[in-house]
């Protein structure tokens, strides 16, 4: 009987103890490699970035970065998969801010919540939104332009998506320049950077590291951008601001966020590793070459930031009156 109630408290004290010799066992994070979502189609600014990011990170990352493209939705689908995903930090949204997530609820409900269902882990960059023409084009201004399209019952754009940063900045001019401006999206970048030099569209806009190799091969010419001040990428571009268009964003804003119930001690590893990358001068040189600059924020910062924008964007929606037909 005295050898089975000690036996019974032998067993009791190691299940006690399990638990702890399991947790002291856990490999400390990450023990796999990580994914960026890139939420649109390859070649676009959101995805340069992150494969560059990717390219330095063996440096400061214990494991590698692998970008992943999931494009389709203006950029809905790939972040809804990241938001469904398991909050581990293994799976990782890349473009944060880039525009549909901070444009499109205001015109419907998305199915997922921008600052609720996903976490800010950093910002890398704010990419400026520059509208473009064709060098061959029948006016070569801004004032040209929309004297030429007051002419016509319709002036199109070639945008990467739908109710995007910059489709919403295309709209606006539309409205400011008493133009009927009818967008024209696509799946990202890349692709929209393709249709305005085929002709399909009078215009467009983009991001400097999607346009910058054409502009310097004089396949496309920078007319202006929507910023409060000029972009040091393109610094003899105006703003629009500056033509008399009292047009201005908060940019397309770049930054890496985790879905909700990501730990604490996971999102400040990737914090301080992706801040590592920032502050390398290759990579800071790397961007200023492809025409994105580098602009770290912390998770509290961004998240601040982003709330900042999001408002922003609200109130140029609602002064402009723009609705999405």
């Amino acid at each position: 009987m005295e050898k089975t109630k000690k036996l019974i408290m032998l067993l009791a004290m190691v299940s006690l103890l399990l638990p702890l010799s399991l947790v002291g066992a856990q490999e400390k994070f990450p023990t796999k490699p990580i994914e960026l979502v890139v939420p649109f189609a390859a070649g676009g600014s959101t995805d340069v970035l992150a494969r560059l990011v990717a390219k330095f990170a063996p440096k400061y990352f214990d494991k590698p970065l692998v970008v992943v493209n999931k494009p389709g939705g203006g950029g809905v689908i790939g972040t809804e998969g990241v938001v469904r995903s398991k909050p581990d930090g293994y799976t990782l949204f890349v473009g944060y801010g880039s525009g549909h997530d901070l444009v499109e609820p205001h015109f419907k409900k998305l199915p997922y919540d921008t600052f609720n269902d996903l976490l800010p882990v950093c910002r890398l960059s704010i990419h400026s939104i520059v509208m473009i023409f064709r060098p061959d084009a029948p006016y070569k201004t801004l004032k040209e332009f929309v004297e030429w399209g007051k002419k016509r019952d319709q002036v199109t754009a070639s945008v990467s998506t739908r109710a995007g940063s910059v489709d919403i900045t295309l709209q606006a001019l539309g409205k400011v320049a008493g133009l009927k401006m009818v967008t024209v999206p696509f799946r990202g970048g890349a692709e929209s950077v393709t249709a305005i030099i085929g002709g399909q569209t009078d215009c467009g806009g983009n991001h400097p590291s999607e346009i910058i190799s054409h502009i310097k091969a004089k396949r496309l010419v920078p007319i202006a951008v929507a910023l409060e001040n000029r972009d040091p990428a393109l610094p003899d571009v105006p703003t629009f601001k500056e033509l008399g268009y009292n047009i201005v964003t908060v940019g397309s804003v770049k930054g890496v966020a985790a879905p909700k119930g990501t730990p604490p001690e996971v999102i400040q590893y990737l914090a301080e590793r992706f801040k590592k990358v920032c502050e390398d001068p290759e990579f800071i040189q790397a961007m200023k070459d492809i025409g994105q600059p580098v602009m770290y924020q912390s998770p509290s910062d961004f998240g601040k930031f982003l709330k900042e924008g999001f408002e922003k964007y609200g109130q140029l929606i609602k002064e402009l009156n723009i609705k999405l037909e």
